[in-house]
């Protein structure tokens, strides 16, 4: 093997190793330090809070409440990404029916459509998927 192969085999392990150090060095946020975020304002920041705190199903007391207030958010994506984490909590989340109601009412059609899934999802008795909503069929 060449000098040259041999550093370049070398600098690709150090760069694989930087990576890893880099991915696996990352401090987890907690619940609490998430809802703080979805008052950054930076857009990335409430982004990846909302997207996370669903995934803290032990959480839901305190995750409920931030993703409802997530949904008045200015931002389309993270209207549309609190409904869906709602909807993921399931049964957890019935204290955000009221406002995923009013979020069907949303100017964005993502949103609006997040919503409606995500109350079916929360209370599937109560509520429909929209796509077997008389008149949605195809």
């Amino acid at each position: 093997m060449s000098i040259r192969t041999q550093f370049i085999l070398l600098l690709l392990v150090l760069l694989f190793c930087a990576m890893a150090w880099f991915a696996f060095g990352k401090k987890v946020k907690s619940t609490s330090e998430l809802i703080a975020d979805l008052k950054s304002p930076q857009e990335m920041e409430r982004v990846i809070a909302v997207r996370l705190l669903p995934e803290r199903k032990g959480d839901a007391a305190q995750t409920v409440p931030a993703l409802i207030d997530a949904l008045k958010d200015k931002e389309n994506d993270i209207r549309r990404s609190a409904a869906i984490g709602l909807g993921s909590l399931g049964d957890s989340a019935k204290e955000a029916i009221p406002a995923l109601q009013a979020a069907q009412s949303d100017r964005d059609a993502r949103v609006r459509e997040a919503a409606g899934i995500a109350l079916s999802r929360i209370d599937p008795t109560r509520f429909t998927t929209p796509s077997k909503q008389p008149g949605n069929e195809k």
